[in-house]
């Protein structure tokens, strides 16, 4: 049976895939669950004008969120830590820590949108991924000092 996605489906396809399936599977899981609808012609259509729709919101929130990356892109954070004799922290910065020098320098991000790609241990200057979007990621500064 051929069936049109509504939503993304895992190991199976992308919302709009027109994709071929068991009947069995057809109708006791993704047509009741509302995951997909008969690939007829008045569907197939549908689908076609609700992708073009759904393409252009994607392309306007892809291009608000490369504006507010460009103005993400100036704001330089600074966290001053204690440290020990050696210079070493004594533990990791934390993404809450993060968050809150962003929301003084007047920036709302998720917590969940932080890119970290290793913890931050050590006094220097780190560069932290925002992600915006799906293909925009903005990057920040962190300057990390210690504490006079």
């Amino acid at each position: 049976m051929d069936i049109i996605l509504m939503e993304n489906v895992e190991k199976l396809g992308k919302v709009g895939d027109v994709v071929k399936v068991k009947n069995g599977y057809a109708r006791n899981y993704l047509l009741p669950r509302q995951l997909g609808m008969p690939a007829t012609e008045g569907n197939i259509k549908r689908i076609e004008r609700e992708k073009a729709k759904r393409l252009a919101v994607y392309e306007a929130e892809k291009k608000e969120a490369q504006q507010l990356a460009e103005s993400l892109s100036k704001v330089s954070l600074t966290i001053a830590v204690e440290v020990n004799d050696q210079e070493k922290l004594y533990g990791a910065i934390s993404e809450s820590e993060i968050l809150e020098a962003l929301h003084a320098e007047g920036q709302k991000v998720d917590k969940k949108s932080l890119v970290i790609e290793k913890p931050i241990e050590d006094l220097g200057i780190f560069e932290i991924g925002i992600k915006l979007h799906p293909q925009v990621i903005a990057k920040i500064r962190l300057w990390v000092t210690k504490k006079s």
